[in-house]
């Protein structure tokens, strides 16, 4: 799954071409027809030649909606970047392409469309030359160029071709385990309610999993996953996604706001870039100036604290702290754009170097610089958190391996981390490696980040929860099952498990797993049948009715919730018993052959006046559970 976006100047034909390409006509609203203008961002789909499935967002070219486009644009993989032939080069052609750098969006092709329109074919030759000019020094230098009319289908196989090669030198994103889906739209569905629409990056979401909304902090549940109008169970990166949420309104959503995993994330109103400022801004940047900030799909007013310098000019960059209006959750690495509120213009973006610096830096400190450069280029510690958060959890030693450090800087930062409470082992620390971090690194205990532990016990509670809902009356989900689920190494599955009970997140039975809150409730026609069933237990407690007439009166969920309750005891497929029945039992057995030294089948159904069937499926029963062992015809203690 892979996803473009389209970007150009305004009438250029973005949504005419997306429409010969895919089938799919991405104007959706009225207005979009009566004008025939994108104004809200669209989408659409197609296959390619390589099989590979692509999710198109088609932005508005008009300046009126950049605001519109710079939501569109955040998640794509690459941009189908459109100039008619008949115009050249725009005024939001190059806006846009400024855009596109800020963002550093992978790689893009130029489709030079309305070629049907051009006075010739050497005018198309002097567009394209104009064009490799424009896109000098920028993302786009070096770029195919296909020209194409959506009108006469000229060129249009060979664009795909050309998405398909230039896709296929993508690497594919990385899962790092701390899913980010940005609402770019909210709408309902009659019979579903909320639905939220964005591109998904980081890690994947499923159906049943708990989601947390932010910056708000609302928690919801995924009813629903579709991907060009498909369902799915499993959402993955790079992906256009439609969210099915349970648990929020409509109203209580909006364009920017990102869903992800509890726990990991906090929104913030301070953040530390490196700003670029554009070299065709109006005018230099001033301390303390307010400007409108992009990240994502969200869009805040901000103002921006010069750190280094008493003001940026056109062509500069430098670090900035940026005080926005409303928290916004944001990433270290994650690119935005800033533009001037008045005219509406942009001016310039970067990267976040720190998304939570926690308080407002003085002005003209070198240390505060120093820090920092120190972040946007990396130390130890953000090393083996991006191993992390690349990888997954990991054995310490394997953590160290991949990081690609030395073993006593490695172990170094590694104590940091966990003194911060970045990283966490999943099983406890032996006190002698708590004392020697270079033991603690070399170990084969597995090392989660913050994020990374909420992603993975996000996936344990959201599989055994979806259990829960399929199967009501079962006390639990079979450790069995979950494990095969997750796919997980076993080593680390148990040590997940051990500190998700540990923290009160999952309830481990003997062989099963459960959320704290479940418990088995019948209904008072359930209870009713129950009530009766076990009656006729009473009634004749060694002969008692079969599992096949219990299923017959109430139902076989109930029978294997009655057993899993420990209500009922299972001795063979077609033979229960009631619990204190069994117990009543063994206790005769143990005293029996601890009088006479052994006890056979016939012997337990003379004594409870029984039959064969009865008698051999308990001590059958019993040498399973390891409280008698057969020798010959008798059984004997263990």
């Amino acid at each position: 799954m892979r996803v473009i976006g389209t970007a150009g100047h305004v009438d250029h034909g973005k949504s005419t071409l997306v429409k010969a390409l895919t089938g799919i006509d991405p104007d959706r609203l009225k207005e979009e027809k009566e004008r025939e203008m994108t104004i809200d961002l669209g989408f659409a789909w197609l296959t390619l030649p390589s099989g590979e499935q692509l999710g198109v967002v088609d932005v508005p070219g008009h300046q009126d909606f950049i605001k519109n486009m710079l939501a569109g644009v955040g998640g794509i993989e690459a941009v189908l970047f459109i100039i008619a032939a008949d115009e050249s080069v725009m005024p939001q052609t190059r806006e846009h392409l400024a855009i596109l750098n800020l963002l550093r969006v992978p790689a893009g092709i130029v489709a030079l469309t309305k070629v049907d329109l051009a006075e010739s074919e050497e005018w198309i030759e002097l567009v394209e030359a104009e064009v490799m000019e424009v896109v000098e020094g920028t993302i786009l230098e070096g770029a195919p160029i296909v020209p194409v009319s959506a009108t006469t289908g000229r060129g249009l196989d060979h664009l795909l071709e050309t998405i398909d090669q230039v896709l296929a030198e993508i690497p594919l994103r990385v899962d790092r385990g701390r899913p980010r889906l940005p609402v770019d739209r909210v709408f309902t569905v009659a019979g579903f309610g909320t639905v939220v629409t964005g591109t998904l990056s980081e890690g994947d979401l499923r159906v049943g999993q708990e989601v947390e909304i932010l910056p708000a902090g609302l928690k919801a549940r995924i009813r629903g996953l579709q991907t060009h109008k498909h369902k799915i169970d499993v959402a993955v990166p790079a992906s256009r996604v439609a969210i099915n949420l349970t648990g929020v309104s409509k109203d209580e959503l909006k364009r920017g706001d990102v869903i992800t995993v509890p726990g990991w994330l906090e929104p913030t109103q301070l953040v530390d870039v490196r700003l670029d400022y554009l070299g065709d801004a109006p005018r230099a940047l001033r301390h303390n100036q307010e400007v409108e900030f992009y990240s994502g799909a969200a869009e805040v007013m901000a103002r921006a604290r010069l750190l280094g310098a008493r003001s940026l000019a056109p062509g500069q960059s430098g670090w900035v702290q940026l005080r926005l209006a409303e928290r916004v959750p944001l990433v270290k690495g994650d690119r935005f754009i800033v533009r001037q509120p008045s005219p509406s213009v942009t001016v310039g973006g970067g990267v976040v170097v720190d998304p939570l610096p926690r308080r407002r830096h003085r002005r003209f400190r070198p240390e505060v610089t120093q820090r920092l450069e120190m972040l946007a280029h990396g130390t130890p510690a953000d090393l083996l958190l991006l191993t992390l958060d690349r990888r997954g959890p990991l054995p310490a030693r394997s953590l160290i391996a991949d990081a690609g450090l030395p073993l006593e800087t490695a172990a170094a930062a590694l104590h940091q981390l966990l003194g911060e409470e970045q990283v966490h082992m999943l099983a406890p620390v032996p006190a002698q490696a708590g004392e020697d971090p270079k033991s603690l690194a070399s170990s084969s205990q597995y090392v989660v980040s913050s994020a990374g532990w909420s992603a993975l016990l996000s996936r344990l509670t959201g599989e055994v929860a979806e259990f829960h809902r399929a199967g009501p009356l079962r006390q639990g989900m079979p450790r069995e099952a979950l494990t095969s689920r997750l796919t997980l190494e076993t080593r680390l599955f148990n040590e997940a498990m051990a500190r998700a009970a540990a923290e009160g997140a999952l309830v481990e039975g003997e062989n099963f797993v459960r959320l704290p809150e479940h418990s088995v409730q019948f209904s008072p026609e359930q209870q009713e049948a129950i009530d009766r069933l076990l009656r006729d237990f009473q009634r004749t407690p060694y002969t008692t009715p079969s599992y096949k007439d219990s299923v017959a009166a109430v139902g076989e969920d109930v029978v294997m919730a009655l057993i899993e309750t420990g209500q009922l005891v299972r001795l063979s497929p077609d033979v229960l018993l009631l619990q204190e029945t069994y117990e009543e039992l063994v206790a005769w057995i143990r005293n029996y052959i601890s009088e006479h030294g052994s006890v056979n089948v016939a012997q337990v159904r003379d004594g409870f006046d029984t039959s064969r069937k009865y008698a051999l499926a308990l001590l059958e029963y019993l040498d399973d559970q390891r409280i008698t062992k057969r020798v010959g015809d008798e059984r004997v203690l263990r």
